[in-house]
């Protein structure tokens, strides 16, 4: 059932309970519990905040601690699993659903209270009707009558035929109605906005709580999840938030002071923390616009930079560095020659947060840093350890976790950039007739950072625009992209990540591939774990990839 007063249905119940948080393996839910957290503080609300990555991380997670709790909120998690059938919980636990996944299992929807949904569908969204899925079992005694010796024996007259052949027509419908429902994965609105407006209308927000709404806002546009007029319509209402609450901090004292400002930036990875030409090459749009993994890209950068106006010594060195006087200048410099080079969109709405005395950070910057936080390559630490650093990075008190952040995010924009110049180089970028593929070879030195679903999707996306900058063919903008990667993370040895990602002449982001590998992985007998809450990332064997490959040519075709 869908909670329509978030105040009400939700945070009052849970007011004085003890709470248990389940939070998915992304930034926006990071942000999301954040926010919350903040509130039960000011409350003295008692909770538990448990990551979880999969679905057994999920079931493991309710069943160590649903003696000692009744009220459990799951951040982008769970809402597209059967969670009753799943979890098989005690009718006094009560679920609250704040998951941006779509679409949303309909026995969550329909539940009559354990399960409760407070995320909002949007106006595009429909769910099936209830009596179009759902049906009482007809009682078998009408079509049983006793013989003569006290037995039964079934009458097949034509009544009870007719009802047999109506079941059989509604199944059959049924089973439509909830392919063409399920068949698309996609995803919803911020959950971290939606926990921001909850803090709004318990007057506790505050300018931090709003930079962590932010930062999840921008994480959906940056993992291209969320469509670009959605991110500005939400972008909108917090600029009316940034209008109100940072209004009063022009004159307290700047030392400790958050003050978030939105305007135009450009759409290039962490440049005030990098240079300039580090920062243009190592981002998906500047990169592929401008093929700077050529010598024909390199050399068109250097021509553009040159008739800037802006020397390459100084866009060489780091961006603070900088001549004060050019500093200033190189947003509108790009912005005049950006159509010219094909830079149209190099610049896109977006907020930035100054904190004291120190350099500006942009919300985007943030994204790339708690994102290479989050999946660090690093042997020695847990998932649990990456997801603390995440929400440590995000304290406005621990400013050196999100400045590590940015340092390990430019190895992993490094590493990215050097795979897709190797996959274009090498052409391994392929056309399987419905799709185009490419794999990560065993043995590839920066193939750690790839073993992760965030990073292994940031890959998929930068290849894919990169290939199609380059094909000859005008097809490959239609073709969606499957990639896969030595799951080299993993404990058991023989497995490989496979993800994959719409066309990019689609505008809506709308992925079929959860739906398909599903059926690939029945229909071959594959040894597939398809444990994610991402449906379009899967890990798979090996030895399996040959004939899954071949059901999915077949599937697509």
């Amino acid at each position: 059932m869908f909670v329509s007063d978030l105040r009400k249905e939700f945070y009052d119940i849970i007011k004085g309970k003890r709470v248990l948080i389940l939070a998915h393996f992304d930034i926006d839910s990071i942000c999301a519990s954040k926010i919350l957290q903040s509130l039960f503080k000011a409350d003295h609300i008692l909770y538990t905040v448990v990551p979880v990555q999969t679905h057994t991380d999920l079931v493991n997670a309710v069943q160590q601690h649903c003696e000692q709790i009744k009220h459990i909120l799951l951040i982008n998690c769970g809402g597209c699993l059967d969670l009753v059938d799943l979890l098989q919980p005690e009718e006094d636990l009560i679920f609250f659903l704040a998951d941006n996944h779509r679409p949303l299992e309909v026995t969550n929807i329909y539940n009559d209270g354990q399960i409760r949904i407070i995320s909002k569908l949007g106006d595009d969204e429909e769910v099936p009707a209830f009596d179009d899925v759902f049906r009482e079992d007809e009682s078998d005694e009408d079509s049983e009558e006793s013989d003569g010796e006290g037995g039964k024996r079934r009458r097949f007259d034509e009544e009870t035929l007719e009802k047999k052949r109506d079941r059989r027509l509604w199944e059959q419908q049924r089973q439509k109605i909830l392919f063409d429902y399920t068949q698309f994965s996609s995803y919803g609105s911020s959950t971290a906005a939606l926990m921001f407006d909850l803090a709004w209308k318990l007057s506790k927000d505050s300018n931090e709580l709003l930079w962590w709404a932010i930062v999840g806002e921008t994480d959906g546009l940056m993992r291209e999840i969320t469509e670009r007029g959605k991110y500005l319509l939400g972008s909108a209402t917090f600029q009316n938030h940034v209008s109100r609450l940072n209004h009063k901090t022009q004159d307290e004292h700047a030392l400790d002071c958050i003050k978030i400002s939105f305007d135009k930036d450009l759409q290039m990875a962490m440049y005030r923390h990098w240079s300039l030409v580090e920062s243009m090459r190592h981002s998906v749009y500047t990169a592929t616009s401008l093929r700077l993994w050529t010598l024909k890209g390199e050399k068109k950068l250097h021509e553009l930079l040159a008739e800037l106006g802006l020397p390459l010594t100084q866009c060489k060195q780091e961006y603070c560095g900088m001549d004060i006087n050019l500093k200033a200048e190189v947003q509108t410099l790009l912005e005049g020659k950006a159509e010219k080079y094909g830079l149209s969109q190099l610049l896109f709405a977006s907020f930035s947060l100054s904190y004291g005395f120190r350099c500006r950070f942009s919300a985007s910057d943030y994204v790339y840093a708690t994102s290479a936080l989050l999946e660090p390559n690093d042997r020695d630490k847990t998932a649990a350890e990456a997801f603390l650093d995440v929400t440590d990075s995000l304290s406005m008190s621990k400013m050196g976790v999100l400045e590590k952040g940015i340092e390990t995010g430019k190895q992993q924009l490094g590493a990215i950039y050097r795979q897709v110049q190797t996959f274009l180089d090498m052409n391994q970028v392929i056309s399987a007739g419905p799709f185009l593929y490419a794999t990560v070879i065993e043995g590839t030195p920066d193939a750690r950072f790839f073993a992760a679903p965030h990073c292994l999707s940031f890959l998929a996306r930068f290849t894919l625009r990169a290939h199609v900058q380059v094909a000859r063919s005008k097809k490959s903008r239609s073709l969606p992209l499957i990639i896969t990667t030595p799951d080299v993370r993993s404990a058991e040895p023989g497995l490989c990540l496979v993800c994959g990602i719409p066309p990019i002449s689609e505008e809506s982001h709308r992925n079929f591939f959860g739906k398909a590998f599903e059926q690939a992985a029945m229909k071959t007998g594959a040894k597939a774990d398809m444990e994610f809450f991402d449906s379009n990332i899967i890990r798979l064997g090996a030895e399996d990839r040959s004939k899954f490959f071949d059901a999915m040519i077949s599937l697509l075709s």
